[in-house]
């Protein structure tokens, strides 16, 4: 079947045709509302690439799980798509991983990465008097912050990092207008908040041959993993990409003796590892590497951050050994379109 790729406008002109409401007053419920149908519409089109305003280019199964509403618990099985129910659930799993690094005193710190949606709304739906202040968008899918609050109640800790990217928004371009990931800026704000929670620790202090780094600012022409699949292809967008390099000029490599772990997906190789992820030196990865002053380790998939990411991280067979933080970092839209939340023993006692 040829793949149909329908704008806002036009899908809110079908709307009107068809009785859809059209919504003149901006609310969170009438957001939400407004990116339900969306949904349903361009599933029924079979069409995964969303067209918003201005270029800006969102992707099906993330507004799938920004509409799926409470994803742990009971309601896991209800709105996960993983077609094995017990592995719906997130909250077992993430806990599971903590209790397996706890026992050897490494620290956990879980970095869900914001929807584009959540971020830039107004450039997924169409209507009057849509916010872009802080306070008026924090609003906007609150069960992801009733589901971090539960975590931190069982001890994990989480770094969300929406309130920041809001903060930021209109200074910086947190999001790749054609690409489902964030930005290099994006990593480099995360990168921040992550070395402001990391702090002066102990065993940071002792980590030998500490480094200064050097930070760059080019323009890269990328055309995203969203306008690649438009027929045809979107032309380029252009970037501010911030390079971090050695005093040599070089990128910096993953040190798998880092006492810090970089787990997840691929938000943690683009801008990092070249080609298709579109640069090098710009990602997460390399502005931590700035951020704390020595390389960090990384484990990181293309695809599902959840439990492949984890099994990968099991292959190496090392008990983790030397770490002393795992940084999990994962797009939100992992907890109920990924490919499913199994336990994986990471650590295995006796080894």
């Amino acid at each position: 079947m040829k793949k149909i790729n329908i704008t806002i406008s036009q899908l809110f002109t079908i709307g009107w045709l068809i009785g859809i409401t059209i919504h003149s007053t901006w609310s969170a419920d009438s957001f939400h509302q407004q990116v339900e149908e969306i949904v349903q519409r361009s599933t029924d089109n079979q069409q995964t690439t969303i067209i918003g305003r201005e270029g800006w280019l969102f992707f099906l199964p993330e507004l799938q799980h920004l509409v799926a509403g409470p994803f742990w618990g009971e309601n896991a099985k209800k709105v996960s798509n993983i077609s094995n129910p017990d592995y719906a659930d997130p909250l077992p799993a993430i806990l599971d991983f903590k209790a397996q690094l706890d026992s050897v005193d490494i620290d956990l710190l879980l970095v869900p990465v914001p929807a584009k949606a959540t971020i830039y709304p107004e450039m997924l739906v169409t209507g009057t008097d849509i916010p872009t202040k802080r306070t008026e968008l924090v609003s906007l899918f609150g069960q992801h912050r009733q589901f971090y609050r539960l975590l931190r109640q069982k001890g994990v800790q989480v770094l969300d990092l929406t309130e920041v990217f809001l903060d930021h928004r209109s200074r910086h371009q947190i999001y790749c207008r054609q690409d489902t990931h964030w930005s290099s800026q994006a990593c480099l704000l995360a990168a921040k908040e992550i070395g402001r929670i990391v702090g002066n620790s102990d065993w940071r202090k002792q980590v030998i041959g500490q480094a200064s780094y050097r930070l760059s600012t080019v323009q890269v022409g990328i055309v995203g993993d969203l306008g690649v699949s438009l027929s045809p292809a979107n032309d380029k967008e252009v970037l501010t990409v911030t390079v971090v390099s050695q005093d040599n000029g070089t990128t910096i490599k993953p040190w798998r003796e880092s006492p810090v772990l970089l787990l997840g997906d691929s938000h943690n190789l683009v801008f990092h590892a070249g080609g298709d992820m579109h640069a090098q030196g710009a990602g997460l990865a390399d502005h931590l590497a700035h951020q704390l002053g020595f390389p960090i380790d990384l484990v990181a998939v293309r695809g599902s951050g959840a439990t492949p990411a984890r099994l990968s991280l099991f292959r190496r067979r090392d008990n983790l050994a030397g770490k002393r933080l795992v940084i999990w970092c994962f797009t939100v839209r992992e907890f109920t379109e990924g490919q499913g939340w199994r336990k994986v023993p990471v650590i295995r006692p006796g080894r």
